[in-house]
């Protein structure tokens, strides 16, 4: 009789074979759809990881074939009890439902979903399959950490698709609206599926706001400023004092160009930008170019001596300070860290403090967006960079939405589409949506150097602009703000990081996430943050000796930047020193939509 290990053996053979097989093939096609344009690479290389993920669940199921039987018959178990709550049901009783959604889930929120006993049945049908086959992939034997991450996001990916929320026939809410409105609501929802493609050529991304409430310059972006210096990469502002004497030390801030700027000046309320101006700082702000095909060899040198290099100077040139203090906000923290390093190497000190917002210096735990950092995945989305010269920022914001799906795709594609709704006006979904895009020398970079292979944090394993890079050399003081939520950029990760550089640290840590947990004006009294003065090698130790304080953590970052800003001075108006004037706040290059851009 054969064994069990002969039999997991000659299984385990088999696949091996026809995996290889499969691949080839699969590799074979997907060049050939990528050099005939048909189908770009990064979207081909998305469908070959789906591809893989769930060839190896198959193989997971045929070589651990007990282990699926006790989950099937678990599984079972659980349509049993549905069948005799289904019974109970249909008697008129009210029992308590066998699967109920989890407390975050809003997709069965609509009293629709209880009160007929099919879309009950059919609800809990889905809770219950969906859970059990994602609870399945998460205990697949065998696999590494960052292999089971990407399974379970595609696994995620297929059971949010299959929800009966996202069908018209299967969703009661829309049945009833629809019988309602007499089908209307599907006739608006093709006209907004219509528009949204119009907005999005190429692309598809669901509209999340609406986009004719808002104006960049208009009613976001709106704190009084001048654009005093540009160059082909940035547009540097100088915000008008508000105050009649200002810190010595001008502040510059270095946002990200993955996003832009105005999220740090959406609106006047929540303004980091005005309120910053209101406690006596001279602001200096760069808003970064939207680049295009022109900009296909721009690289990360390139982004520090036309960024924050050529910053500096034009801040030094405005005002006539040598030194100033510096922000950096996710990868624009971490662009200003590698520059910081860079500034050691050459002896040269106009940076007396810095802050880092969310920002990744070690990349060893690179969030939500790991699933997306493995050689074949970058691999492909270079080959459609080098194709089209950059990556779409309307691309990059549907990867990050769909780290959320249910929230950030399909609730708008229910609403917008299935309901007929318009989405509402919000600032920040507005922001979101306006996105830039990537150039293929500065991305590849980026993804390799830092992602993929987390160099910057190894002392002199990066050159930059000539000089080898050395986190821990840097010394002046700095100041960490991190998000307890952030999915992006997970606060012990950055606490690595903070760990790794040189100088006197304070890491804060604030309540909420990547950008609430920055955004986040005193008037609100919202979320709460937490310090510790300490640095111990263990974040969670310092966590536990941490102190926590009600509110926003903006007036303690003021107490501690007091320290490094000099004396006060006149207040500065822009195009007072040796800059003139070049247009108002908040510039042209901010205004440049993704899809212009790309042209």
């Amino acid at each position: 009789m054969l064994g069990m290990d002969y039999i997991s053996k000659t299984a385990k053979q088999m696949m091996k074979t026809f995996d290889d097989n499969v691949r080839q093939g699969q590799q074979q096609l997907e060049q050939w759809l990528g050099d005939t344009g048909m189908v770009d690479h990064a979207k081909l290389s998305t469908l070959s990881e789906m591809s893989d993920a769930y060839r190896a669940m198959a193989e997971d199921l045929l070589l651990h074939p007990l282990r699926f039987a006790s989950a099937e018959i678990e599984l079972g178990k659980k349509h049993l009890g549905l069948a005799r709550y289904t019974f109970s049901r249909l008697t008129g009783k009210q029992p308590e439902p066998v699967a109920v959604p989890e407390s975050d889930d809003r997709r069965f929120l609509a009293d629709d979903w209880r009160k007929h006993v099919p879309f009950d049945v059919l609800q809990q049908v889905y809770l219950i399959n969906s859970g059990a086959f994602l609870n399945w992939v998460e205990n697949m034997e065998g696999l590494p950490g960052p292999a089971r991450d990407q399974m379970m996001f595609y696994a995620r990916q297929l059971t949010s698709a299959l929800s009966p929320s996202n069908y018209p026939l299967t969703n009661p809410e829309v049945l009833r609206i629809t019988w309602e409105r007499k089908g209307m609501n599907l006739v608006d929802g093709a006209r907004n599926l219509a528009e949204d493609l119009r907005q999005n050529p190429g692309l598809f991304n669901v509209g999340m706001t609406d986009r004719s409430a808002f104006e960049v310059g208009g009613n976001l972006a709106t704190t009084p400023g001048k654009v005093v210096y540009q160059n082909e990469l940035i547009q540097l502002i100088q915000y008008t004092p508000t105050t009649k004497t200002v810190a010595q030390q001008p502040l510059l801030i270095i946002p990200p160009w993955i996003n832009k700027f105005y999220i740090l000046d959406l609106t006047e309320r929540n303004s980091f930008i005005r309120w910053l101006v209101s406690q006596g700082q001279t602001v200096f702000v760069v808003s970064w170019r939207n680049p295009g095909p022109a900009q296909k060899e721009t690289g990360w040198d390139d982004y520090m001596k036309l960024g924050p290099l050529a910053a500096i100077d034009a801040v030094t040139e405005a005002t006539g300070e040598e030194q100033m203090n510096a922000i950096g906000y996710c990868i624009g923290g971490t662009l200003l860290g590698s520059t910081m390093a860079w500034l050691e190497k050459k002896n040269r000190n106009p940076i007396i403090s810095t802050t880092y917002l969310t920002t990744l210096l070690d990349f060893s735990d690179p969030g939500s967006i790991g699933v997306f950092i493995n050689d074949h995945s970058i691999r492909g989305i270079e080959r459609a960079m080098e194709r089209k010269g950059y990556m779409d920022g309307r691309a990059m914001a549907f990867t990050f939405n769909l780290l959320r799906e249910n929230d950030l795709f399909w609730s708008y594609w229910t609403n917008n589409y299935l309901k007929g709704l318009k989405p509402a006006a919000f600032d920040l979904l507005y922001w979101n949506t306006d996105g830039t895009n990537l150039p293929y020398r500065m991305h590849s970079y980026y993804l390799r150097e830092m992602y993929l292979h987390n160099r910057l944090v190894q002392p002199d394993a990066l050159t930059m602009n000539g000089e080898t890079i050395n986190l821990s050399e840097i010394r002046v003081p700095s100041f960490f703000l991190s998000a307890r939520q952030d999915h992006i950029a997970k606060w012990k990760t950055t606490y690595f990081g903070a760990r790794a550089y040189g100088g006197d640290v304070r890491f804060v840590l604030s309540g909420s996430g990547h950008v609430a947990g920055v955004i986040n004006p005193p008037y609100k009294e919202k979320y709460g943050f937490w310090t510790n003065n300490t640095l111990p090698e263990d974040p969670d130790a310092w966590f536990s000796g941490a102190e926590q304080h009600p509110g926003s953590w903006w007036p303690y970052w003021r107490e501690w930047i007091a320290g490094h800003e000099g004396d006060q001075v006149p207040a500065r108006q822009p195009g007072e020193g040796k800059l003139e004037v070049i247009e108002d706040a908040p510039g042209s290059y901010v205004k440049v939509k993704a899809a212009e851009a790309g042209q």
